[in-house]
């Protein structure tokens, strides 16, 4: 092989392709399959979670190669923005849980109402 042919092998794209597939393996089977408590579970998964992210932004984002501008920079922080955004919105729906009854009771007391008028007329 040339040394032109050498760089042109993504050797680092392999490389953080089959640690990313490792790393979701890995938060799969201790989500389905470990013993631990709940809890370490979830900060297991998580810190798979972040350690990928890093080798994403490593392997296959050239977070490390210098261009003219700064821009991965920017968009990594308009990126984290946008998934916070995103984040906090899925908790906030799924805690306060919007359906369609509200829970109050008052489809139940208006369709008695609606029942009553139609029996007298």
């Amino acid at each position: 092989m040339s040394e032109n042919n050498k760089k042109k092998y993504p050797i680092n794209h392999i490389i953080g392709f089959v640690l990313s597939v490792l790393l979701t393996i890995l938060a799969a089977w201790t989500a389905l399959s470990s013993d631990m408590p709940v809890m370490w579970i979830v900060i297991s998964v998580l810190a798979l979670a972040v350690i990928q992210a890093f080798i994403q932004l490593f392997m296959f984002m050239h977070i490390t190669e210098r261009g003219t501008t700064h821009a991965p920079w920017h968009m990594i922080f308009h990126a984290f923005i946008l998934a916070a955004i995103i984040v906090a919105g899925s908790i906030f729906t799924m805690s306060f849980g919007f359906s369609h009854n509200h829970g109050d009771g008052s489809h139940e007391q208006h369709d008695m109402q609606s029942e009553e008028a139609d029996d007298s007329h």
